[in-house]
């Protein structure tokens, strides 16, 4: 009985600290006003893949929102915000860096009418 005790105390104490080390894992919904179409929606989320601390990321072009799951003791919604915009798009209250959005493709680029294809700046 004893050593049942003692097996069960073990048993449930490496449980404990096996949860304890799990990372916690939160997912934020970033608004991306200057994505405009499928080739926009592929950069950022192989972009962003490539981030330490980020496990999903999901770019919709049509709601213009990117939804990321990311690990907190890593990464943090601020980084990942201004991850986007080193990509060249503006995310949430952060525009997007002048230079990387100089080299998006001009498809991807937002026209006077607020749309893009086409339109040069």
């Amino acid at each position: 009985m004893k050593k049942l005790s003692v097996l069960l105390f073990a048993l449930f104490g490496l449980a404990g600290v096996s949860m304890a080390q799990q990372k916690a894992q939160l997912t934020v919904v970033i608004k991306t006003p200057t994505v405009q179409c499928q080739e926009c929606k592929e950069r950022i989320e192989k972009y962003l893949s490539h981030e330490e601390g980020i496990l999903k990321v999901n770019e919709d072009f049509k709601k213009k929102t990117c939804t990321v799951t990311y690990l907190t003791d890593r990464t943090n919604p601020e980084n990942i915000k201004t991850l986007i915009a080193n990509a060249g798009y503006d995310a949430d209250d952060i525009t997007a860096e002048p230079d990387s959005y100089k080299r998006l493709p001009l498809c991807c680029k937002k026209t006077e009418d607020g749309g893009g294809h086409g339109k040069k700046d």
